[in-house]
């Protein structure tokens, strides 16, 4: 091979890598999903059978689009990994159960539901409140519990208890 050929091959190879890197770098935001953390968690007991779980979290949108829920799930995952999802409760609903129920204390941010919305780059305070029909003692010797929220494209994307 000649010398004039691997120069031109070597500057050729240069450039595909130049242009893949760029490509690669304008991209970079154009990735829809979330990210987020469950910052409080609490229980109330229903009957023998059945509990109230409330999942107060935070959930962040890192792309250049707005990300839009079509359906969020709460799911308790017992000390052996098993899931075991929720009933979730809408809005309305949620406001009625802390009006009925003293000991979930406040309710501090709204339901997310379907059709809300996280702005691009933008962080948004929520919660949901789902029953399990299981002792709260079940409860508190989970694993985790999980926040499985679907965008509206059919996406699914957890926020999972530390």
């Amino acid at each position: 091979m000649s010398k004039t050929f691997m120069i031109a091959l070597g500057v050729g190879a240069v450039c595909i890598a130049i242009a893949v890197g760029a490509i690669l770098f304008l991209q970079r935001g154009a990735h829809i999903g979330v990210t987020g953390q469950i910052v409080k968690v609490r229980t109330a007991p229903l009957n023998e059978n059945s509990t109230l779980v409330v999942l107060d979290f935070r959930v962040t949108n890192p792309s250049d689009y707005p990300f839009v829920a079509r359906n969020v799930t709460g799911i308790y995952e017992d000390a052996t990994g098993n899931p075991t999802e929720g009933i979730t409760a809408s809005e309305i609903d949620a406001q009625h159960i802390f009006a009925g129920v003293p000991v979930l204390g406040e309710k501090y941010n709204q339901t997310m539901i379907e059709r809300d919305k996280v702005n691009p780059h933008g962080t948004l305070d929520r919660m949901i409140v789902s029953r399990f029909d299981m002792p709260e003692a079940k409860l508190q010797g989970r694993k985790r519990f999980v926040v499985k929220i679907e965008e509206i494209d059919g996406q699914e994307f957890e926020i999972r208890e530390k």
